[in-house]
């Protein structure tokens, strides 16, 4: 899977077993589903998994990792996957803006990318097909790119990968899990906590001002395709400036959360956050109380890698220090008592709608 700032690999063992004590089978809800680490591990246990992210690079890893099933895809996506790596280069957008007006990536692998995103926009395919193929890109280019693993800046010498050829590989895909085919949304949180419902519910939220959108916006980009007017260095997609989410404010976070966590109709919540996040553990504690008794694993965590070699001006003056290299991670625990009322659930028509618009 593709580098991410607050990826979850190194807690998945952990969430996996906290799930699995809370509530062995059935639906896992998951509203900020990011890479969708989380989701394609609970799917491998078993759980029907409901992945909703807003950013459509981040549904679309939704939809291979956890809609998409080996069984009915599998062959068609190796076959397709094997005809995108005979393509040769055709220069375009991408090489322009990530690689020649920029330096993420090495201009020979970008012309790769422009074709086979090419290709695959001209063949029409069903969408979680798709979707397979547009992981596989998004992946084969991360093993390329030139970053310390966010888009925010490129290195200042190519990083010994970027000289690679682009490859691709097909998915690490799932056959569909015991409790029922998983589903991909793409909602505002929000709105998905008041439609999505299950056994266990997952909020992993931003935990302070850095935008997922900023830090991926080459991915973004890559998926959506649809050649955005850039901005300044890193060549943002213009619409960075106009997606603000209140996830990512400080004033904003504690009430958007709030709103959330009061609202997902599951019996069990699982929250993932973080001691350099908005919200203190003291503060998490509190909000969560309200649906029962919240229990919390800590577990020190290594900082993301730019965080790890200093702050330095765009003429590559070093102008700042290290504060620390590791911080801290919280998992909260709570269960909702048997005897509570339950809330309404969505309706069938609902949620086919929720489906259809995502």
């Amino acid at each position: 899977m593709i580098k991410y700032i607050g990826s979850k690999r190194v807690l998945v063992p952990l969430i996996g077993e906290l799930a699995q004590s809370l509530a062995p089978a059935g639906t896992f809800v998951d509203l900020f589903s990011g890479t969708s680490r989380v989701g394609h591990a609970m799917k491998e246990r078993g759980y029907r998994v409901l992945a909703n992210d807003l950013n459509s690079y981040a549904y679309t890893l939704a939809r291979c990792y956890v809609e998409a099933d080996r069984e009915h895809l599998l062959t068609r996506a190796e076959d397709m996957i094997a005809e995108l790596n005979r393509l040769p280069g055709e220069p375009g957008y991408f090489t322009k803006t990530f690689c020649e007006d920029s330096r993420f990536f090495q201009p020979k692998n970008g012309a790769r990318i422009d074709a086979m995103r090419t290709w695959v926009q001209g063949h029409a395919l069903e969408a979680d097909l798709e979707a397979v193929l547009l992981v596989s890109i998004m992946e084969a280019a991360d093993r390329v790119d030139s970053t310390t693993g966010v888009q925010m800046a490129y290195l200042k010498q190519w990083a010994p990968r970027a000289h690679n050829d682009i490859a691709l590989r097909v998915p690490a895909l799932l056959v569909q899990a015991s409790s029922g085919k998983g589903r991909a949304y793409q909602l505002d949180a929000r709105d998905a906590a008041t439609k999505l419902s299950g056994d266990i519910g997952y909020l992993d939220p931003p935990y302070n001002q850095h935008s997922y959108l900023g830090n991926y916006h080459i991915w973004e980009t890559l998926v959506r395709w649809d050649a955005p007017e850039p901005y300044g260095i890193a060549r943002k997609r213009s619409d960075c400036r106009e997606r603000q989410s209140d996830f990512n404010g400080k004033r904003k976070i504690k009430d958007a959360v709030s709103e959330v966590i009061n609202a997902l109709d599951v019996r069990h919540l699982i929250v993932s956050f973080n001691n350099e996040g908005y919200i203190s553990k003291d503060e998490m504690l509190e909000m969560l109380s309200a649906r029962g008794e919240v229990s919390v694993v800590e577990r020190d965590f290594k900082r993301y890698v730019g965080a790890q070699i200093g702050i330095y001006s765009p003429a590559g003056e070093k102008v700042g220090v290290i504060s620390h290299l590791k911080n801290k991670e919280f998992v909260f625990v709570v269960s909702t008592p048997r005897s509570a009322p339950a809330r309404r659930l969505p309706t069938r028509g609902a949620l086919a709608i929720v489906a259809k618009s995502a």
